[in-house]
């Protein structure tokens, strides 16, 4: 088996969740069966039990404070669109004989709601009780709570889109992110009782005209305290602050560290564990509350994807770096989740590059086969999002190009978040143009520093990486070499009608308005308007469940380039926005790799 397969096939698993008042019981995602499930890890007895099994897997799933029960999004074969189903923690594995029936039945946790995208999910300490956001085509976003027994109460509805922030640690208080204002990139925050009655407000948007964002990071975990962890953007970037929702008053915790700053409670309620964000790298930091004392908390260089603080005091954390795979790993020094079999071979350390582009410096992480020098055949391996970015952080995806000879070059452009507030909210109205600005200012740099081939450059991405590799063969004909999108946006105009209702409103904000009200942009945005100009031969695969990137406009696009008999080639698989099972996901690498083989000249 090749090394690029066997980083795929190597089981993984994601930082384990743990209970508030159980903190033996923990709820984790692994592949080790070879799609990605839930799995149950009592950490008392070191049993681990596998809780969900499907065909196209399973990522969602929430563990009750008390470590009763795990809740768990049932959709249809990727579809996002699905109920709530819950188990005991203690129930045998899906199928499995002995134990209680009904335990082992996946009910449906709360009996009465209608089928919906989710939307945030919050429970009480009792795991009677739960506050559920939906979100529908029909309804906008609803929030309910719903006690066991009881028909769910709706507290919340608007158009807009809207989710559950957090439950306070008593459950007399619900937090909520709204987008009320019309801006689906910066929310707002309410503060309900679970009646549906107002206790506080927090707007920065200024009803829209002040571009700026908060979160919720999380309620004090103290019976009686209205402390709640926000985010927010008033200095240019993410930084936590305490907002005391039932005095208004506001806590800066002015966190002297550059870049993107989270946070959320250690367990006793009297320090922060801050996760700092800086030009792709990351590491963990204690904020003493009292003293207002910033310790580090000890990570290698690199990325962590997640962390928690434990009852004792000690962290857990999700780390990688792009030349070794991830790992859950405790401050005590220990391995706290090692999956048994076999182990992923690592990869090659990233490179940093920064280069002039139009909007300011922008940042590039290079990665070349050991040992080789230019000019090489190159990837440009765009990230999804758009507000998201790419990190000193382990990915298959690249490596296995790596491991063919290819260099890969992955581009945050503007969008990307982890640059600050201006960078991320600079690609409105010029949607996709603007990214493509930086892509190409940086293939510029890879072309003349030597480093790669201009004859033999590949655009490639997903998600939105895909929408920008289909825009960008299109806008820039003659810069490519061949393209590789996955479940993209190809034809703008249809995507906003098929897509979910959230993705409705992002894109409002994104492009000023609807397709009927602005159909300039949508239209000079759009993969579609330029499918006649593309000269490059183009590879594209999609699921056909695929609620953000819909199917029926990429077959638009397809049937465009068709009947010009244009160099293409499509794989449709049955999953929704990308795959969940490990062969599925080597099938779609495998064919991206040959697909450039075969139309790629030397």
């Amino acid at each position: 088996m090749p090394d690029w397969e066997k980083r795929f096939r190597a089981p993984r698993v994601s930082l384990p969740d743990w209970a508030e008042d159980a903190p033996h019981r923990s709820l984790f995602v692994s592949n080790a069966t070879g799609t990605y499930e839930l799995y149950a890890w009592d950490r008392a007895t070191g049993e681990q039990r596998q809780v969900t099994s499907r065909a196209n897997g399973t990522t969602d799933g929430v563990l009750s404070p008390d470590g009763e029960w795990i809740w768990w999004f049932d959709d249809k074969d990727g579809d996002e669109f699905g109920i709530w189903r819950r188990r005991s923690f203690t129930a045998g594995a899906p199928g499995s004989a002995g134990g209680d029936p009904q335990a082992r039945a996946d009910e449906p946790a709360v009996p009465g709601l209608d089928p919906s995208y989710p939307a945030g999910l919050a429970i009480a300490r009792d795991g009677r009780t739960a506050v559920v956001g939906r979100s529908t085509d029909e309804d906008g976003s609803t929030i309910h709570v719903a006690r066991t027994g009881e028909t769910p109460v709706e507290i919340y509805r608007h158009r807009e889109s809207a989710g559950v922030g957090d439950l306070s640690h008593d459950g007399s208080l619900v937090a909520i992110e709204h987008t009320e204002h019309g801006d689906a990139m910066h929310s707002a925050l309410r503060v309900l009782r679970p009646d549906g009655s107002t206790v506080a407000e927090l707007d920065d948007t200024k009803g829209g005209t002040v571009e700026l964002g908060l979160e919720v990071l999380g309620f004090a975990p103290v019976d009686g305290d209205g402390r709640l962890l926000i985010g927010h953007q008033r200095r240019g970037r993410w930084e936590p602050l305490v907002w005391d929702v039932t005095t208004g008053e506001e806590t800066d915790l002015g966190l002297d560290l550059p870049g993107d700053v989270a946070a959320e409670w250690y367990p006793d309620g009297s320090a922060l564990l801050v996760a700092h964000s800086f030009e792709a790298r990351s590491d963990l930091w204690r904020y003493d509350l009292t003293s207002r004392e910033l310790t580090r908390v000890p990570t290698p260089p690199g990325t962590v994807s997640g962390a928690t603080a434990r009852p004792d005091g000690t962290v857990e954390y999700l780390w990688s770096s792009a030349a070794e795979p991830s790992v859950v790993r405790s401050t005590t020094g220990e391995v706290v989740l090692d999956p048994p079999g076999l182990k992923s071979p690592g990869s090659v350390p990233v490179e940093d590059v920064w280069v002039e582009g139009p909007g300011g410096r922008i940042h590039a992480l290079i990665q070349k086969p050991a040992g080789t020098t230019g000019p090489l055949p190159t990837v440009f391996d765009i990230h999804g999002g758009p507000t998201w970015h790419d990190s000193d952080s382990f990915a298959a995806g690249p490596a296995a190009w790596v491991d063919h000879g290819y260099a890969v070059v992955r581009v945050n452009y503007r969008g990307s978040t982890g640059y600050g507030r201006a960078w991320t909210d600079a690609l409105k109205h010029r949607v996709g143009l603007i990214e493509l600005e930086d892509i190409a200012a940086v293939r510029e740099w890879a072309v003349t520093s030597g480093l790669a081939d201009p004859d033999r450059l590949i655009l490639t991405g997903g998600s939105w990486g895909g929408y920008l590799t289909l825009l960008g063969l299109g806008t820039q004909p003659d810069a490519w070499t061949l393209g590789i999108a996955a479940v993209p946006v190809a034809d703008y105009v249809t995507a906003y009608h098929d897509e979910m209702e959230a993705l409705k409103a992002m894109d409002r904000t994104l492009l000023g308005g609807t397709p009927e009200e602005v159909p300039e942009r949508f239209e000079a945005s759009s993969p579609l308007t330029y499918v006649d100009a593309v000269k490059a031969p183009v590879y594209i695969s999609a699921g056909v469940n695929d609620p953000r990137c819909p199917i029926r406009q990429i077959d638009n696009y397809v049937t465009r380039l068709a009947a010009r008999d244009a160099v293409h080639e499509v794989y449709r698989y049955d999953a929704g926005h990308g795959s969940l099972v490990v062969d599925e996901r080597i099938k779609q690498v495998r064919l991206e790799l040959d697909f450039a083989q075969r139309h790629l000249t030397d």
